[in-house]
């Protein structure tokens, strides 16, 4: 099922500023969708409009088959969202808050506090539940702010940075969290981050964004086949023959005896076959590992052929 869904999303603000530009997405169920790129690249504006906060200028878009402008009440019933900026109410302690938040979903106040707790345990708030918000540190804050939204048990999240400001293990605990939501609920996260690497760690799906436009949208290894032929293959060896037939080999010496090789190859079939002809020969092989380029460079490169592409188009 397509969960979100946009064609030709486009959103221009007063005086001009296109935020987004015909953006196309459609994200199945139950997957962790990271929505990637650099501040101002148009990821909080897709949020807005997809939870009817803001008035689309061209295009369209969907929550569960719902147009979040004409029905933006159907759509909260079934999000949660998480912002940098989340209002809650300092003068309520953090259990208290959530009690408010799942009363505006119509919860009983018994399933909204057994909901509240368990939440709370899983995020390590529980001792701080009968403190005020006020008083709470910035990560406890961003951690108050995920436990109230989902306190309704949403079928999406929208997640905006939703490990800013949080210590190692209060961010694993967010991590596993979502992984958990996704994996066991089906929940679908829809994931606003400028974090490369923390994506790749925790996303099964990706956007990429720069300047409002998508550069891309898929799986890792969609989009790495959409810039990158292959992989590189690295051994460690020692002896034998390197000159292996129709292979042209990059060698850096790591020792007197021992040479470290990067080979470029079009997939993983045709490791055993190298490693083989290297074993045949004499050699020996202390270390194999194939080597995929990470979403970092694969966001680049797509940078720089959108940039080429442009370029070759004014001409």
């Amino acid at each position: 099922m397509k969960v979100v869904v946009a064609d030709r999303l486009t959103k221009v603000y007063p005086g001009g500023k296109k935020a987004l530009d015909s953006v196309d997405l459609s994200i199945k169920e139950g997957e962790i969708f990271g929505f990637l790129g650099p501040n101002g690249a148009g990821k909080t504006t897709a949020v807005k409009l997809f939870n009817g906060m803001l008035q689309l200028t061209e295009g369209s878009c969907s929550v569960f088959g719902i147009d979040p402008a004409d029905s933006p009440e159907k759509v909260h019933n079934l999000s949660g969202v998480v912002t940098e900026h989340a209002q809650m109410y300092n003068n309520l302690s953090g259990l208290a808050n959530l009690m408010f938040f799942g009363s505006v979903f119509n919860i009983s106040e018994d399933e909204t506090k057994r909901r509240a707790l368990e939440i709370m345990e899983r995020l390590s708030l529980l001792d701080a539940r009968d403190q005020k918000l006020g008083e709470y540190s910035t990560g406890m804050r961003q951690r108050l702010s995920l436990a109230r939204a989902l306190i309704h048990q949403p079928k999406i999240l929208f997640l905006d940075e939703p490990t800013s400001g949080l210590d190692p293990e209060s961010a694993q605990n967010v991590n596993n969290l979502i992984k958990n939501l996704a994996r066991s609920k089906g929940t679908t996260v829809f994931l606003c981050t400028h974090q490369l690497r923390y994506a790749e760690e925790i996303c099964t799906q990706y956007g990429l964004i720069s300047e409002g436009k998508i550069l891309a949208s898929g799986s890792l290894d969609e989009l790495h086949s959409l810039v990158f032929a292959g992989l590189t293959l690295k051994l460690k060896i020692e002896g034998g023959d390197i000159n292996i037939p129709g292979r042209k080999f990059g060698i850096e010496y790591t020792g007197a005896n021992c040479n470290e090789l990067n080979v470029e190859v079009n997939s993983i079939d045709e490791i055993p076959g190298i490693v083989r002809n290297f074993v045949d020969s004499g050699g020996k092989v202390y270390h194999v590992s194939a080597h995929k380029h990470s979403l970092e460079e694969i966001y680049f490169a797509l940078i720089e052929k959108r940039k080429s592409q442009e370029k070759e188009n004014d001409q």
